[in-house]
């Protein structure tokens, strides 16, 4: 199948082959683009020299791979999903991957150690309370950095070709513009993306565990039970 991937420009990478390996073809398209906030991410890394930090979370790949080589020495390191730990890997950063693909999983993954630490958490300004508040009522202090924002681009998303299309957070579903086809397999990447969806009527057909694999593999038991429906 040919399917749309929702993207920040120059983020999708190795999408193709990641997609190739299950059977389908992949392109991206764009409905958010990334603008870069130099000051809030001067003030992270001078934090960090600081020794402020107990312990940074890097929640998406982005931040990783702007931040990673300004980096001369670092605390403990968090990464979310493979993708954003081998951004901090290349660049020499020593770090420990979540199993799962959702910031709820950060502090159950610290357990008790959280208390009293102080984490550096560079990333998108867009609302995240809920990763706060369980920093905070775990007894964690946290430090949010809000080193870009994600902006509507406006365009159409592209999909005359498209088999499916995977909407890969709930704002690239929320900002995208594009038109329903009742032809087209609409997928969320993870629940949050999907409760997301449903609530402005769009109820996705495949839902993944967060990740473009796990998409991709809910994608293809959904096509193997439809083809032994």
């Amino acid at each position: 199948m040919k399917i749309a991937v929702t993207r920040l420009t120059g983020k999708e990478k190795n999408d193709a082959a990641r997609c190739a390996q299950f059977g389908h073809i992949c392109y991206s398209v764009h409905p958010l683009h990334s603008e870069i906030r130099s000051h809030a991410i001067r003030l992270f890394i001078e934090a960090v020299e600081r020794d402020e930090f107990d312990c940074l979370f890097f929640t998406s790949a982005l931040p990783a791979k702007i931040i990673a080589p300004l980096l001369n020495r670092y605390p403990r390191t968090i990464a979310i999903g493979p993708q954003t730990a081998k951004e901090l890997l290349h660049f020499n950063i020593d770090c420990e991957t979540l199993t799962s693909f959702y910031s709820r999983d950060f502090v159950p993954y610290l357990g008790d150690w959280v208390r009293g630490k102080h984490i550096g958490i560079p990333r998108a300004d867009v609302p995240n309370p809920s990763l706060i508040d369980a920093i905070s009522a775990a007894g964690g202090i946290p430090h949010e950095f809000k080193c870009y924002s994600l902006e509507p681009t406006g365009e159409s998303l592209n999909l005359d070709e498209a088999d499916a299309v995977l909407f890969t957070s709930t704002m690239s579903y929320t900002k995208a513009v594009w038109k329903k086809n009742p032809d087209l397999i609409v997928m969320a990447i993870g629940d949050i993306t999907a409760a997301k969806m449903r609530e402005s009527g769009t109820d996705p057909i495949v839902i993944g565990d967060g990740s473009l694999e796990g998409s991709l593999t809910a994608l293809n038991e959904y096509l193997t039970r439809q083809g032994s429906g």
